[in-house]
């Protein structure tokens, strides 16, 4: 999995794999979800992102496994 925060387009992207994206879909004003051929969502981006989180929030991601 990567996660990438673009300053320059206000997105935080999440991508799942490596699987080519064929088709994006806006689900929700400002989610983009990425899918595979066979209709896997491979990624997501969130735009807007600045109006969502702090800078702070975004230069220390945390993850939770459990």
């Amino acid at each position: 999995m990567k996660i990438k925060v673009d300053k320059n387009s206000d997105a935080l992207y999440f991508r799942l794999d490596e699987s080519r994206i064929v088709e994006s879909e806006e689900i929700r004003p400002g989610v983009v979800l990425d899918y595979d051929k066979d209709n896997r969502v491979v990624g997501v981006e969130f735009l807007g992102i600045s109006k969502r989180a702090t800078p702070t929030e975004l230069s220390s991601l945390q993850f939770q496994t459990l």
